[in-house]
This record gives structure tokens, C-alpha cells and sequence, in this order.
């Protein structure tokens, strides 16, 4: 069996944020699992915010190159923060531009989960994420979700999580995605 292609992204473009670091421990998962990962980083990319006149005139060099970089992959992993109940302006921008044209995402698997420093973690976001990648023929395993609260209290000053409840949870989520994705790659 051929090894899964991932492509790991976070919403958040904040260098030290709480998702990247949460991206950083699923990335790792993901490759002990036997997964070829890499990942995208919004910030570098520099997306303009979605237009269809800029569309209209041809995709611009960013959006070409993360569209290359999902339709490489048969999995993603995406670390959503919470911004004002919903995912960030970044990600969603991210998504509108990979759903134009032939849409890059679709049949594609995710996994996705988030960090918030709030007491409820990104309980609120992520249904918002889920509805809109489903929208876009993308798979996401209903169980398990994790939803990281109190982000700034989470990890270890080495990226690593804290809890080890929550660092299993991650682990099975990703696990799980793969696994699921495996088995579809085989039919």
C-alpha cells in the first residue's frame, strides 16, 4: 500500500500561536502513523482576499500553489482557532479560493481541531469549518473532536501538550483520519 499524502494547514497566522503548535503535534502523529506530511503556511502564501474580478483575470501565483498543494494530498489536517464564534478570516479566505474553479477540495478527508485560550476551546468554530468543508464534498469523521480550552495554560514551553488526555485525543483523531483514508485508498 502507498503512503497517504497530508497536508497540514492552520487558520491561525500568528507565528507562536496555540493551533500552530496543536498543527505541529498532529503533523508528528501523522508521520509516525507512516504519512508523508507537509504543510502550507497562509502567512508566506499572502492569498489575496477572494475576488472574482482577480478571478476573472486568472489565479493569482498563491492560489495556483496551494491548490497544487491539496490536490497532492488525500488528507488534511486543519488547526482552526476561534475568532469571534467562527473559524478565521485566513482559513475561510483559504477555502474560498480553493473552491473556485475545479473545487481543490473535493473527495478529500480532513481532520480537523483548534486551540482557543477561552474556556470552551473552539466548541463554537469548529461546527462552522465542518459545515463549510461538507459543503465542499469533503469528509470529516463525526468522533472524535477535541476542542483545546485554555490554550495559553495547554502546552509545555517545548510546543508539547500538558494534558496527556488531550494529547491522546489529538493522536486518535489523526489516527483514525488515516486510517479511514487508507481504507478508501484501497477501493
Amino acid at each position: 500500500m502507498e503512503r497517504l499524502n497530508v497536508l497540514a494547514l492552520s487558520g491561525s497566522l500568528r507565528t507562536d500561536s496555540y493551533n500552530r503548535k496543536a498543527l505541529q503535534i498532529a503533523k508528528r502523529f501523522a508521520s509516525e502513523w507512516g504519512a508523508n506530511v507537509t504543510e502550507v503556511d497562509l502567512r508566506e502564501l499572502d492569498l489575496p482576499i477572494y475576488d472574482g474580478d482577480i478571478e476573472a483575470k486568472g489565479f493569482p501565483e498563491s492560489v495556483l500553489k496551494i491548490k497544487s498543494a491539496v490536490e497532492a494530498v488525500e488528507v488534511l489536517l486543519i488547526a482552526s482557532p476561534e475568532y469571534n464564534h467562527s473559524i478565521s478570516g485566513a482559513l475561510k479566505n483559504a477555502i474560498d479560493w480553493l473552491s473556485r474553479g475545479d473545487n481543490s477540495l473535493n473527495g478529500k478527508i480532513a481532520a480537523v481541531f483548534g486551540a482557543s485560550a477561552g474556556g470552551f476551546g473552539t466548541v463554537r468554530a469548529q461546527p462552522h469549518l465542518r459545515q463549510i468543508l461538507e459543503a465542499l464534498n469533503v469528509l470529516i469523521l463525526p468522533q472524535p473532536q477535541l476542542f483545546i480550552k485554555t490554550a495559553h495554560e495547554a502546552f509545555d514551553s517545548d510546543g508539547s501538550l500538558k494534558d496527556k488526555k488531550t494529547e491522546e485525543r489529538l493522536k486518535k483523531l489523526v489516527h483514525q483520519t488515516l486510517e479511514i483514508a487508507s481504507k478508501l485508498a484501497q477501493k
